[in-house]
C-alpha cells in the first residue's frame, strides 16, 4: 500500500478540527488559561494544516505566498499556545523571548524568501524545528507538582515531530530529492504520519493534564479558606503534621500563636457582615506579610487564626508587635474602625502528643490573653529574659 502525502495532511487537518470542536464541549467553560491554550493550539494546528492544502490547489502566485505564509504562522503560533499551556501547569518556562522571536520569525522569513524555494523549505522547517525543540524542554523541570506521565508524552511527541521536521528542512535545501511540497518522498511521508500520529498522542497528554489541574484545585479547595485565601483547620493540620514531623527529626524549636480578633462580633453587629469579611480579609493578608517564609498561617474557623513558626517563642514576640502595629495602621485607613487582636503563644515540648498538644498549650494562652483584657499576647510557659 502506498500513502499519499495530502491524504495524511487531510487526514490530520480533519481530525485537528474535529478534536478542536469537542474540546470546549468535554471541557465546559469554567477552565484555566492553560487549557484555553491547548484549545487554541489545536485549532491553529489544524488552520495550519488546512492551508497548506489549500496552497496545493493554487498557482505560484502572491495568494499561493500568502496561503502558504498563513499555514507556517498558524503552525508556529501552535506551539507557542502549547508552551503557554505548559508554562501554565508548570510554573515559568525557559527561554520564553527567544520562542516568541523564532515564532515570528519563522512565518516572516518564509514569506520574505518565498520565491527560492530551497530557501522557504530550509528557513521554515530548520526554525519550526527549533521553536518545537524549545517547547519539548518546557516539559522539563516543573516548579508546581505535575504527573511525569503526560509531561514524557507531550516530550516524546515533540521531539519526534522536532526530528522529522528539521530533516524534512534538510532534505528541501540541501538536495534536489524534494522539489515540491507534494513529492512523496520518504521524509515527508514520515513528516505527514509523524503529524498525524502525535496529534493524538498530544491530545491525550493534554487532556490528562487537564484533568491532573482540575484534581489539584478540587483540593487546594478542600484545605483552602475560600475568604482568606489561608489553609482552613485541615489544611493547616496537613501542612503543620509536616512541620512538626520536621523540627523532631532535626530537633528544632517549633511555636504556635493562636490569634483572634477583639470584639469581632461587634463588628458585625454595628458596621455589618461586609464589613467583618474585610476585616477578616486584611487581618489575613497582614499576617501573610508580616510572617516569614517557611511559617504557617491558617484561619481555623470564624476570627480564629494560627501561625505556626519554625522558631523559639522569642521570635514570636517582635512578629506580634509587627502584625499588631500594622493592624492598628490599616483598619482605620482600609474599614474606618479600629481592630485589634489577642494571641497566645507556646513552644514545642518533648512531652507534646503531636500537633493538637501543642495548639491545645497556645489556645489556652489565648484565653488568658483575652481574660486580661485583650489586646495582647500571652505565653504558655514565661518568656525568659
Amino acid at each position: 500500500m502506498q500513502l499519499d502525502f495530502l491524504t495524511l495532511l487531510a487526514t490530520t487537518a480533519i481530525s485537528l478540527f474535529m478534536i478542536s470542536a469537542s474540546l470546549p464541549l468535554i471541557m465546559g467553560r469554567n477552565i484555566s488559561a492553560a487549557a484555553r491554550y491547548v484549545q487554541a493550539s489545536l485549532l491553529l494546528q489544524a488552520l495550519a494544516w488546512a492551508a497548506i492544502i489549500a496552497s496545493t490547489y493554487v498557482p505560484a502566485t502572491l495568494a499561493d505566498r500568502i496561503i502558504s505564509t498563513i499555514s507556517i504562522g498558524c503552525g508556529s503560533a501552535a506551539q507557542w499556545m502549547n508552551y503557554r499551556a505548559l508554562a501554565g501547569w508548570l510554573g515559568p518556562r525557559p527561554w520564553p523571548r527567544l520562542l516568541l522571536v523564532l515564532v515570528a520569525a519563522t512565518p516572516l522569513g518564509y514569506f520574505l524568501g518565498f520565491d527560492s524555494y530551497a530557501f522557504r523549505v530550509g528557513w521554515a522547517n530548520v526554525l519550526l524545528a527549533a521553536v518545537t525543540l524549545l517547547v519539548a524542554r518546557a516539559t522539563l523541570q516543573p516548579q508546581r507538582p505535575a504527573e511525569a506521565g503526560w509531561r514524557r508524552l507531550i516530550l516524546f511527541s515533540m521531539l519526534t515531530m522536532a526530528g522529522l521536521t528539521l530533516a524534512r528542512g534538510i532534505v528541501g535545501a540541501f538536495t534536489d530529492q524534494y522539489p515540491s511540497f507534494r513529492t512523496p518522498h520518504p521524509v515527508n511521508l514520515a513528516f505527514a504520519l509523524g503529524a498525524c500520529v502525535t496529534v493524538i498522542l498530544n491530545t491525550i497528554a493534554m487532556l490528562v493534564a487537564w484533568r491532573d489541574e482540575a484534581e489539584f484545585k478540587l483540593r487546594e479547595l478542600a484545605v483552602t479558606d475560600p475568604l482568606t485565601g489561608l489553609p482552613n483547620r485541615r489544611g493547616f493540620e496537613e501542612r503543620a503534621q509536616a512541620m512538626l514531623a520536621h523540627a523532631r527529626r532535626h530537633e528544632l524549636p517549633l511555636t504556635a500563636l493562636m490569634l483572634d480578633l477583639d470584639h469581632f462580633k461587634q463588628v458585625n453587629d454595628l458596621h455589618g457582615h461586609e464589613v467583618g469579611d474585610h476585616a477578616l480579609e486584611l487581618f489575613a493578608r497582614l499576617l501573610k506579610d508580616t510572617r516569614r517564609n517557611g511559617d504557617l498561617a491558617a484561619r481555623l474557623g470564624g476570627e480564629e487564626f494560627c501561625l505556626l513558626l519554625h522558631d523559639d517563642t522569642s521570635a514570636g514576640l517582635p512578629l506580634d508587635q509587627r502584625l499588631r502595629q500594622r493592624l492598628r495602621l490599616a483598619a482605620p485607613a482600609e474599614l474606618g474602625l479600629a481592630l485589634d487582636f489577642s494571641a497566645g503563644m507556646a513552644a514545642l515540648r518533648p512531652d507534646d502528643t503531636g500537633i493538637l498538644s501543642l495548639l491545645a498549650r497556645a489556645d489556652a494562652a489565648l484565653y488568658e490573653a483575652k481574660t486580661a483584657g485583650r489586646g495582647r499576647l500571652c505565653n504558655a510557659a514565661p518568656i525568659r529574659s
